[in-house]
């Protein structure tokens, strides 16, 4: 009944029995981004092991720039190309996580800055070049991430963790995107995120978890979020929108499997 576009299962204690829960819980699939080069085969191996319970995207995420090299951007296209056409693979749904964080101190400076500019442009290209949507990271770069989207025109995607204005929004699915809520929107004061569900049209939304991040807020200081939160999360969806549940579980499925077609009609 739920997709969880986005969550780093592989980052979990118990990815295992994690997973196990989510299903019980009526999570049909979980969606698994890659943040470097050294996980590009671990969450492959996962979603293989997951029996069709999940699927996977390969990139490099804008924190794990600093450390990145060119030769890893030889690695993702090879992976890509593998995984489409030497070994293919219908696990491999996506480019991502990949974008922009000008949030993190060490992450602002000029040439940081740059450096993360050219990774992500350099990814972009790879989806373009293999029609694949991608799964973003825009932490306070929402206006630089959609002037590089409009100039390297990737097969539409996510916007993660979504927490521009409307306008940004629009912007965005403008350009076949998109976009992701989750745990932010659990907690009462976060009020333009609500806002944001609440007004955006239904058809632009997607669930996801983060997890083990971006817990909701009734786990908040207590324990690690869980793709077993999505059914919970999306609840908040249909309360702050005022529709009924199975209408967003419905809605949001339909929306992830049309942004992402690798998954099939599901």
């Amino acid at each position: 009944m739920w997709i969880d576009t986005h969550c780093h299962l592989d980052a979990l204690d118990a990815a295992l029995a994690d997973a196990a829960a989510a299903r019980a819980g009526g999570v049909a699939l979980i969606v698994i981004p890659s943040v470097a080069r050294t996980n590009f085969a671990p969450v492959a191996q996962l979603a293989a092991s997951l029996d069709g319970h999940a699927v996977y995207a390969l990139g490099i995420h804008p924190i794990y720039v600093p450390q990145a090299l060119p030769g890893d951007l030889i690695a993702l296209r090879s992976a890509v190309e593998a995984a489409l056409q030497d070994r293919p693979d219908p696990r491999f749904v996506a480019l991502g996580e990949i974008g922009l964080d000008f949030f993190v101190p060490a992450l602002t400076g000029p040439e940081m800055r740059e450096k993360q500019e050219y990774f992500f442009r350099e990814q972009l290209k790879i989806a373009r070049d293999f029609a694949l949507p991608v799964l973003l990271h825009v932490r306070r770069s929402q206006d630089v991430v959609l002037k590089h989207l409009r100039q390297i025109r990737p097969a539409g995607g996510i916007a993660h963790a979504f927490n521009g204005s409307l306008q940004q929004a629009q912007a965005y699915i403008d350009l076949g995107f998109k976009l992701g809520f989750g745990g932010a929107m659990t907690y009462p004061r976060a009020l333009q995120i609500r806002r944001l569900a609440r007004d955006l049209p239904l058809d632009a939304l997607v669930l996801e978890t983060d997890a083990p991040d971006m817990a909701p807020c009734w786990l908040h200081g207590k324990s690690k979020n869980s793709p077993a939160q999505l059914p919970a999360i999306g609840a908040v969806l249909a309360d702050v929108r005022g529709i009924d549940l199975i209408e967003i579980a419905q809605a949001t499925k339909a929306n992830a499997l049309a942004v992402l077609p690798r998954i099939g009609p599901g």
